[in-house]
């Protein structure tokens, strides 16, 4: 069976204006949430720092100020730390829960995996289990090879190796 291509219910010119009308409306509500949150912010900063009335204040009430505003600081740094632990606690626990879903719909992520130097004896014992006992030498197997070691030649004057080699003599110490 072929697939017939199915015509569009809404023509291209009616799809475009509704996109331009909806990208309108959600710009036009972004600046309203924009603006909102922004009066918002101001409405919370006057409630919670009245404006300040300095002139006429003596020494004493100055100071007294200066304690009042740093307490003020203080519990509201208190405050600031509280949040920011609960929110990671709650970020840690998200994550762990994310983590445990994905464990539930079997997709786990596999690790990468590392270079590990390990023994030949140790590489036997874990694919053969406790059944080996004893441990297996490989270096026993190999064959030993012996350097033989080079005739040094005695460096003499040649005068007299020549003279020992003339003849009969000579030839025999070449044969044996």
């Amino acid at each position: 069976m072929s697939e017939v291509s199915k015509k569009p219910k809404i023509s291209a010119s009616r799809r475009l204006t509704l996109k331009t009308k909806l990208l309108k409306m959600a710009t036009a509500m972004l600046e309203k949430e924009k603006e909102e949150k922004k009066l918002e912010k101001e409405n919370t900063i006057s409630e919670k720092v009245p404006p300040l009335q300095l002139s006429g204040l003596s020494v004493q009430d100055l100071q007294a100020l200066c304690k009042d505003l740093h307490h003020k600081i203080d519990v509201v740094d208190e405050e600031r730390y509280d949040i920011e632990a609960k929110v990671t606690k709650n970020n840690k626990e998200i994550e762990n829960l994310s983590q445990k879903i994905s464990e539930l719909k079997g997709k786990m992520k596999r690790p990468a995996l590392k270079r590990v130097k390990i023994s030949a004896d140790a590489m036997l014992g874990a694919l053969l289990g406790s059944k080996v006992k004893e441990s297996v030498d490989f270096k026993v197997n190999l064959k030993t090879v012996k350097k033989e070691e080079e005739k040094k030649e005695e460096v003499s004057d040649w005068r007299k190796n020549v003279e020992a080699m003339s003849g009969m003599e000579g030839r025999k110490k070449l044969f044996e």
